[in-house]
């Protein structure tokens, strides 16, 4: 080989690496790839409709009891029996599992009525509250404990009218709100504390928002985020309002979402609360990223065979401005029916759903495979990028959520009234699987920082604004101190596109302090106020240079003492 060839070479070996690294402050990282999914379990046994990770890493899925037998039986000759059923009257099946993450294993778990569209959240002592769903579950709460044994406690009648559709939110007091459902435009909270409780209250938002036109509504499962300010922020159909749940009072109506189309069920989009920050500064800002969704109508003429392309556009506005205006973006492809995840370093994955179509039971076509990742912080026009796609499709009845290692678990798909495994276009969906993000890829581990206190063996009850101690550590010496942050994860019930009491929340960090060789001490301050975060149990992630470490639980608690639970309820 000549010297001149000799010198290409080189060159072209420079260039190479050079293109495949990027800069985060000036500070050059590996291009990240474009992420790996993996297959988790050929077969789990019911259709993943509803899922919530609970803090002892085990995830609780849940299908519906009126669509036939599923394919796990329930144990020691368990079975339920019901004479009104209308699929069958006796199912030694189960329709919900737990999944333990650490060991990739099922657990049959028995429920009694029917969770089919139903809503959920985890209170603030861990338990699953779980709500409505349809015919004999419509009107039912229930709480699941996380426990090696234990398994689905229901309460009949302790919801006011059915609840089917519905979205909740945990309040700052520890309670959860449960807004809306079909042909209910009222909310109520759960549990019931005082005489008003049992009464619905209603909100007319609700009624403005549904679509009359052949009964298409729009505005079921509403996207709802808990503002810094303690009231909510209410999106139903394209457009929301900020309302005072405590004296049932809109006060302010934000702008329609431009173009005017639809993103609530049927016409499924779906909406994230970006990261808060700055939480110690004496004004502080939210903002809401609304993606994908279905034009007008979409529902209607899927039903007569004809699928509509899928909005291609998200919507962002931050809605504590004094004159909020929705930011239109554009996304690689049309979606509907997709999930939005919310990542430990501030990204939004886009993931799920169809490309043409609306949600309903064969209402879709042209499953959309890759996932895409928002990057909320890059300039518009360069915050899309298209990741590895998965090789099953993911219709109506899919889920998707994060779980403590950074990956995102995926499930579900049935996009049939029944049990359907063969002769149609997108059959009954068993799989279960995961995907694992670019930040997981592995010529990245030397950039990822590991927490070594507080320890994961037991989770840190921690109190607002407390200041306390975090250890992490590297692998190498390649360490950028003034590109590490601290977040803090609500992780959120999953259905039907909407990841209920999904939030995260980037932590005041001090400046990172040497320990010992390749470990770092530094103190993170807890958020000041239950508006920023509700009391329970949060996922605590270090983060590197947008490289987060595997998480460790933490739970947020209140002092009695010092917060008026009459003005946060």
């Amino acid at each position: 080989m000549s010297t001149l060839q000799l010198n290409l070479l080189l060159l072209s070996f420079v260039f190479f690496h050079i293109l495949h690294l990027a800069t985060v402050n000036g500070v050059p990282i590996p291009t990240q790839g474009k992420g790996q999914w993996q297959l988790l379990q050929p077969n789990i046994g019911i259709v993943a409709m509803h899922m919530q990770l609970l803090h002892n890493d085990r995830v609780v899925i849940l299908d519906r009891t009126d669509f036939g037998f599923s394919n796990i039986s329930l144990p020691n000759g368990t079975c339920r029996h019901d004479p009104t059923e209308r699929a069958v009257k006796t199912d030694c099946t189960a329709h919900s599992v737990e999944y333990d993450i650490a060991t990739n294993t099922i657990r049959p778990l028995f429920v009694q009525t029917d969770v089919w569209c139903s809503s959920g959240s985890v209170d603030s002592f861990g338990r699953l509250v779980q709500t409505g769903g349809d015919s004999d579950g419509e009107r039912v709460v229930r709480t699941f404990h996380p426990c090696p044994t234990c398994n689905w406690n229901e309460l009949p009648n302790r919801l006011l009218v059915r609840r089917w559709y519905a979205t909740n939110h945990v309040l700052p007091g520890g309670r959860q709100i449960i807004i809306g459902g079909r042909a209910q435009f009222n909310y109520e909270f759960f549990p019931k504390k005082t005489s008003a409780d049992f009464s619905t209250h209603f909100l007319p938002f609700l009624k403005d928002t549904a679509d009359k036109f052949r009964g298409e509504e729009n505005n079921l499962y509403p996207f709802v985020f808990l503002n810094v300010d303690g009231n909510l922020f209410i999106f139903a159909n394209n457009r929301a309002i900020l309302f005072n749940y405590r004296n049932n009072t809109v006060i302010r109506t934000y702008p329609t979402i431009s173009g005017g189309d639809p993103r609530c069920y049927p016409s499924t989009g779906s909406a994230v609360l970006l990261p808060l920050k700055n939480l110690e500064a004496e004004s502080l800002e939210a903002e809401v990223l609304i993606c994908g969704g279905a034009t007008r109508a979409a529902f209607f003429r899927a039903g007569q065979g004809t699928f509509l392309t899928a909005l291609n556009t998200c919507a962002r506005m931050k809605i504590t401005d004094q004159d909020p205006e929705w930011v239109m973006e554009t996304m690689p492809g049309g979606r509907v029916m997709n999930d939005m995840i919310t990542l430990p370093n501030g990204d939004v994955l886009i993931i799920n759903g169809a490309s043409e179509g609306s949600a309903g039971f064969e209402y879709a076509v042209n499953p959309v495979f890759a996932p895409f990742l928002y990057k909320p912080n890059e300039p518009v026009g360069n915050r899309f990028e298209e990741l590895n796609p998965s090789q099953i499709a993911r219709m109506y009845h899919s889920t998707a959520i994060l779980v403590r290692d950074g990956r995102i678990l995926v499930g579900g798909s049935n996009p049939h009234g029944n049990y359907v495994f063969k002769g149609v276009m997108f059959p009954t969906e068993l799989r279960f699987e995961s995907f694992s993000p670019p930040y997981l890829d592995a010529q990245l581990s030397h950039l990822r920082p590991s927490i070594v206190s507080p320890n994961n063996q037991s989770y840190s009850n921690l109190t607002y604004n407390q200041s306390f101690k975090m250890q992490i550590s590297f692998t190498d010496g390649t360490v950028a101190p003034d590109l590490v942050s601290v977040t803090m994860y609500a992780p959120p019930f999953n259905t039907h596109s909407f990841s209920m009491n999904q939030r995260l929340l980037e932590l005041n960090n001090g400046e990172l302090r040497h320990s010992d060789n390749l470990t770092f001490e530094f103190d993170v301050r807890i958020p000041r106020s239950p508006f920023l975060a509700p009391p329970g149990f949060y996922i605590l992630y270090a983060v590197h240079q947008g490289i987060p470490s595997e998480g460790i639980w933490i739970r947020l608690i209140r002092e009695e003492n010092e917060i008026s639970t009459q003005l946060l309820n």
